[in-house]
């Protein structure tokens, strides 16, 4: 997996004042255990908050440092900190680490938790005392063998370490962390799917509210956050709000860095760490390499399957939620996907909308039904068996399935991408639709059931 610098690839070092989540990398890819950890700066952080911080002084460094979910949702992680309850006597609090990274074009954690596992246990540990819970539990995606192993180590050399377990540095304070590997199910990114799979129950999501932070595992106080989220913490505790929010770009509301990447037919698919505000342009030509030879860019996706399309024209928005959201869509888990031209939009989109539903949970009408019906309206594009008004009922369900009109999120990201491909590439779309109909298009009624 490639990772290079802020700079054109390679011209720059990483460094801690630069890369606090990459600087720590081995050339060779190879894992960074705890005595590597260590010598490079590890833990000093960790030791910091037990002696030097209060608990409500790490939560207020990171509330003040901008810190946001690094998971697609980029809620402010010191707000959701915040909610969780301050009343001493409620002695039983859990940390989970959402690891089930299963968005399709996202590969960002996976490395982490593979190349930096002491990074992640610190980043929770800190995290643990801030929160006062007890136990935490990494809920890692099932097909990350290599990274369960590794955390699995780390978690060892941690707890031999006195980092983990009883009376840790001294303080009093206990925290056990445990390595869950989920049964594989994409809708577990919803946390409270999560919280439910934690518990042996079926992965849907709860009801909002109660939140977590209220009610969450086995009805208790719980705060749920992503591994790249939990990453930063320890550099933020170590070095400071100002120098973190001086990462990022002019222009940027986001704060630090973000790993990027960029997949499809590019000349140097891979992983970066970059500043908040970079460009989609210097994503793509700078560290992507731009197209292979022979290949031209036709679209993209800013961070993941979830996340509308884009064109080549809006290359140059920057990179981070504000900034994408500026040119209509979202910015996601920021690894984005090239589409080169010689690919047909509605076989990318069968294919991206079988995968969704097949993922649905099943739990809301909407998106059970409505994800297998847009499916098969597109293999019927796809296979030039399209009837007059399909185009209009798959827009509907655009409609029908978006923000709020569903149990959780999972359905809207789902129809995101359908809407965008259909808003700029329409003709590949009409071209699906029988000869013998295409006359009557211009005489459909959209069905009022997805018209509402």
């Amino acid at each position: 997996m490639t990772l290079t610098s802020f700079g054109p690839a390679n011209r720059i070092q990483r460094s801690a004042e630069t890369h606090p989540l990459t600087w720590r990398l081995r050339d060779d890819g190879e894992a960074v255990w705890l005595d590597e950890y260590q010598a490079k700066n590890g833990y000093a952080a960790a030791r910091k908050a037990f002696t030097d911080m209060a608990q409500d002084d790490i939560v207020q460094t990171v509330k003040d440092s901008g810190l946001k979910g690094r998971g697609g949702a980029g809620f402010p992680t010191g707000v959701k900190w915040g909610l969780m309850p301050k009343d001493e006597s409620i002695n039983i609090r859990y940390l989970l680490c959402n690891a089930d990274e299963m968005e399709p074009n996202t590969w960002k954690d996976r490395m982490l938790m593979e190349q930096l596992p002491h990074l992640l246990i610190e980043g929770m540990l800190i995290s643990a005392r801030a929160l006062k819970t007890y136990r935490g539990y990494i809920f890692l995606r099932g097909e990350y063998t290599t990274a369960a192993k590794h955390l699995n180590r780390a978690v060892e050399e941690a707890k031999a370490a006195g980092l983990l377990g009883k009376n840790i540095l001294g303080s009093g304070f206990d925290f056990e962390l445990f390595v869950h590997t989920g049964a594989g199910r994409y809708i577990c990114g919803e946390e409270t799917a999560l919280i439910n799979s934690l518990e042996g129950r079926r992965a849907n999501p709860r009801s909002k509210p109660p939140f977590p932070a209220a009610v969450g595992v086995w009805g208790k106080p719980t705060c749920v956050n992503n591994v790249e989220t939990l990453c930063n913490v320890p550099a933020i505790i170590a070095d400071g709000v100002d120098w973190y929010k001086s990462l990022a770009r002019d222009g940027s509301e986001d704060m630090g860095t973000k790993l990027m990447g960029f997949s499809g037919k590019v000349k140097n698919p891979g992983l970066w760490e970059l500043p908040f505000g970079v460009t989609g342009r210097e994503l793509f030509e700078d560290y992507a390499g731009g197209m292979r030879d022979g290949y031209k860019l036709k679209c993209w996706q800013p961070g993941g399957a979830g996340t509308g399309f884009l064109l080549p024209e809006h290359l140059d928005a920057q990179m981070y939620a504000g900034g994408i959201a500026k040119v209509g869509t979202r910015m996601g888990t920021g690894l984005a996907m090239a589409v080169d031209d010689s690919v047909n939009m509605v076989s990318l989109l069968r294919n991206m909308e079988e995968f969704f539903s097949r993922e649905s949970c099943g739990f809301c009408t909407p998106c059970r039904d409505g994800l297998p019906w847009s499916v098969k309206l597109l293999r019927a594009i796809e296979n030039g068996e399209g009837q007059a008004g399909d185009i209009e009922t798959l827009l509907g369900l655009v409609g029908f399935l978006g923000p709020g009109k569903t149990f959780c999120a999972h359905a809207p990201g789902a129809v995101e991408p359908l809407g965008s491909a259909i808003k700029y590439f329409r003709p590949e779309f009409e071209a699906g639709i029988a000869p013998t109909r295409a006359a009557d298009l211009n005489q459909v009624v959209t069905p009022t059931m997805v018209g509402a």
